[in-house]
């Protein structure tokens, strides 16, 4: 059965076409991936379907009668807060609505006889809801998502990982027969993570999912739609294979390009030199033909070079030489609020080294990064950073000095040079024509990231330290940043729970445990194999 069915969408913003032709449908039961590039229109098709917003041109239909749950990509705070236990009970708020009329019934004596048939009746709805089994899916969902410690937490003082997994938990309790996902696994922790693939695999409603982690994708998802150029393509596969299926697809679609460009060159041959001929013999049959195959050339159906999109950014960090001990860390202890976050923990990073730090949410990470770089000196023990090091900095969530500033603005202020260089450099970074004059505070996640490394490439830093950069830039992107950091002369020390990224880049792994800074030498799959050996000893 269809369940959601979009025909010929297309939708402008202002005189931007963000969606041009898009057709799709998902049926029941299917986990399906959208993904494409920042700012291509994923997030648009998602408000469609929950009729928030209106296409300008085609038709979106949601199966009748089915129920929508939503996670936006950045939580937002609650007007009235509320405290976690009070959030995920909201899930339920038409079972306690039930419950109230059914308890305000009970009280009038002088209606007994409807009184019970009400009873009667609401206690059946109030069954066929699961009024009885909340508790028990609260439960559950608390120990999926590692919650316990934050029910009596207020919702709007939680870090960005903690509220997602909030909003997670209160979505699924609510078990829509569609659930749309847009960015599920930005800010959330490994362990999480992985909970919710086996969650999401045995989901029996339709799971329809936004994202850029290809690890979490191909694990979940048996389809894929790329939304590329406002158009899209359906994959019935996981993203691997809708890639490599896409680079053939392009292939031939290339090669039919140029055996039409082919064709059309030889026609326009012709046709000039049936032009010449009947001309130089003032013969009209030669200009008949030529007039015939302009005609059968106008009538040519033209095929779009495939290859004609959007320019590969090319990304080129370098650095300058440090002394071999970049980062020392000495019994570092830290509390924030009534939490201990460390405890005397310790560990070293050497030059040229590429380093994740990796931790559950609430841990300490961003912490412990701000202490490295002097953002938070209110900690005891010792941190120790060579003289020669010039940081770059790019934190979780990028700010601006003055909201008012264009893009155009921000760049000058930290990479002084005239106008005309700052946009021929910008323009790399996709920042074309008009683009620059965009205010910087509301460039969307990516294009802020983008907007940074523009000016880290320029001040040519040795010591790279990046939290969580991945949750920002669409997969294209990913893939050239984890071409330029490989090659990258400088240190690297990054914040990411993106599996994928980090058993690419990183060879040194430090992991935040018991307050403590564990560190493992290798790469991701080997570490997690280590752990998991390491477990099973334990077990025995």
């Amino acid at each position: 059965m269809i369940t959601i069915n979009m025909n010929h969408v297309a939708k402008n913003y202002g005189f931007n076409p963000v969606i041009k032709d898009v057709s799709f449908e998902i049926k029941s039961g299917q986990r399906t991936a959208i993904v494409g590039r920042n700012g291509g229109g994923k997030t648009s098709l998602f408000k469609m379907m929950m009729g928030e917003v209106t296409p300008d041109k085609g038709t979106v239909s949601i199966r009748r009668g089915a129920t929508i749950g939503h996670l936006e990509q950045n939580p937002l705070l609650l007007e009235n807060d509320m405290n976690v236990e009070d959030v995920l009970n909201t899930s339920f708020v038409e079972t306690k609505q039930i419950l109230e009329k059914l308890m305000a019934a009970t009280t009038d004596a002088n209606q007994l006889t409807k009184t019970l048939n009400d009873y009667a009746r609401m206690q059946e709805q109030f069954l066929l809801m699961g009024g009885y089994e909340v508790i028990e899916q609260i439960k559950h969902m608390v120990s999926i998502f590692h919650l316990k410690e934050l029910l009596k937490q207020s919702f709007n003082t939680l870090s960005g990982g903690q509220k997602t997994k909030v909003k997670l938990a209160a979505t699924l309790l609510k078990k829509p027969d569609i659930l749309l996902l847009d960015e599920p696994t930005n800010h959330l922790d490994i362990q999480t993570l992985e909970r919710l693939e086996v969650f999401l695999s045995r989901y029996h409603g339709t799971v329809v999912i936004i994202s850029h982690d290809c690890y979490f994708l191909d694990r979940v998802v048996s389809k894929t739609i790329i939304l590329d150029s406002g158009k899209c393509e359906t994959f019935y596969g996981n993203y691997p294979f809708s890639l490599k299926e896409k680079e053939r697809l392009l292939l031939l679609a290339f090669e039919s390009y140029k055996t039409q460009q082919k064709k059309i060159e030889a026609m326009k041959a012709a046709i000039k030199l049936f032009r010449e001929w009947g001309a130089k013999g003032d013969n009209e049959i030669f200009f008949k033909k030529a007039k015939e195959l302009e005609k059968r050339l106008e009538k040519m159906e033209l095929i779009e070079n495939p290859q004609s999109g959007k320019p590969k950014l090319n990304l080129q960090l370098s650095g300058s030489r440090t002394g071999s001990d970049v980062l020392t860390i000495e019994d570092f202890s830290l509390i924030v609020g009534h939490q201990r976050l460390f405890d005397e923990a310790s560990t070293q990073i050497y030059a040229k080294e590429k380093v994740c730090l990796m931790g559950d949410n609430g841990t300490g990470k961003t912490s412990l990064v701000l202490a490295a770089i002097g953002k938070n000196l209110d900690f005891d023990g010792k941190i120790k950073l060579n003289p020669s090091v010039k940081i770059g900095y790019i934190p979780q969530e990028i700010r601006f000095e003055d909201n008012k500033e264009t893009v155009l603005d921000a760049f000058r202020r930290e990479y002084s040079c005239t106008e005309g260089e700052a946009r021929n450099i910008l323009a790399k970074y996709y920042f074309f024509r008009d683009d620059v004059f965009k205010r910087a505070s509301t460039l969307s996640g990516g294009e802020k990231v983008l907007l940074k490394l523009a000016v880290l490439v320029k001040k040519e830093v040795n010591f790279l330290i990046l939290d969580e950069l991945t949750n920002h830039i669409d997969i294209e992107t990913r893939e050239t940043l984890e071409e330029a950091l490989l090659v990258y002369s400088g240190t690297l020390l990054f914040i990411s729970h993106d599996r994928d990224f980090i058993n690419k880049v990183a060879k040194k792994l430090i992991h935040i445990q018991n307050k403590k800074l564990l560190t493992y030498n290798g790469q991701y799959t080997e570490y997690k194999k280590f752990m998991q050996d390491d477990k099973d000893k334990n077990l025995k």
